[in-house]
């Protein structure tokens, strides 16, 4: 199954849903006030956000429909225009290159949006393109997260640095990039635990991970990825404003798009914080990690070729 394919395969239910309920308004073969609210109001029930859906209205309102087009197309047109200029900015697939030295990147989000699976499957690309990877196991707070990160390690054969259940995070997070360093490794991934955005305690353990990086590598963490769950719709802007102000997010992945109607919620993400855009899970499997690209990701979600 090619790239493509797996997008149009993940994004089946946002895609379904986004097409059928653009149908429903678009009945006539011109456009009135009435249907470009209809389009606005559909748009921010999708979860594309308040500040895109008045955007593609007034886009939409602007431009000289051609009335001999199928008025449907036309509006997937300007949709499809709209999602790649909006976007292509935020693709970095260069984040899964080989760097010149030592990358550490910090990973975090709320419980349950896939953290440590999603590093796996970020490990399992940085591999293929050449990277020698350590895990860094600074979740200790569940022992199963150890195991789980242990387990992806074994699973595509990168190393791994642990402790036992309740240790300093911080203090793994050290001893990892100190070991990479010795051992000439390209990338660190540091697993931390799932924390609520409003908990001053846990957020404050989080910035101690970053901090106490920095006296390996004033540089580190080279990039922080926020992990966001799909499935969370509105929520996940929160989050992003929440860990932002803690440390600046140098990129996302958006897990579980597989699993929601409302795929709409990355757009919404994109026109707020501009973030560049790692990669999408669509998926359970260790290859359903996409790496983000914005035509493909415009041609599946509104359902053209």
């Amino acid at each position: 199954m090619g790239i493509f394919d797996k997008f149009k395969t993940g994004f089946q239910k946002s895609a379904a849903a986004f097409t059928s309920g653009l149908k429903e308004i678009i009945v006539k073969k011109e456009l009135d006030d009435k249907s470009l609210n209809d389009i606005e109001d559909f748009l921010i029930q999708s979860d594309v956000g308040v500040a895109a859906s008045a955007e593609i209205k007034s886009i939409i309102s602007e431009k000289k429909i051609n009335p001999s087009k199928d008025l449907k197309d036309e509006i997937n047109l300007i949709l499809k225009e709209y999602i790649v200029t909006l976007m292509k900015p935020l693709e970095n697939e260069n984040f899964f290159n080989k760097k010149e030295k030592l990358n550490a990147t910090l990973v975090s989000g709320v419980n349950g949006v896939g953290k440590t699976t999603t590093i796996g499957k970020i490990s399992k690309i940085l591999k293929s393109n050449g990277n020698k990877i350590m895990l860094a196991a600074s979740d200790t707070f569940r022992a199963a997260a150890i195991e789980q990160l242990e387990m992806w390690a074994k699973k595509i054969d990168v190393n791994i640095t642990k402790s036992s259940q309740g240790s300093d995070p911080a203090s793994v997070a050290y001893k990892a990039i100190d070991e990479a360093l010795k051992n000439n490794f390209d990338q660190v991934l540091i697993d931390t635990a799932g924390r609520l955005q409003n908990k001053k305690n846990l957020m404050e353990e989080y910035k101690k991970i970053a901090n106490v990086t920095k006296k390996i590598d004033p540089e580190a963490p080279h990039d922080v990825i926020l992990v966001l769950d799909a499935t969370s719709g509105q929520n996940v802007i929160n989050q992003v404003e929440e860990f932002n102000k803690i440390i600046p997010i140098t990129g996302i992945v958006m897990t579980k798009l597989d699993g929601t109607a409302k795929g709409g919620i990355l757009l919404a993400v994109a026109k707020k914080y501009k973030l560049p855009i790692i990669a999408l899970g669509l998926g359970e499997k260790e290859d359903d990690l996409q790496i983000f690209n914005a035509e493909i990701f415009a041609n599946t979600f509104i359902q053209t070729s």
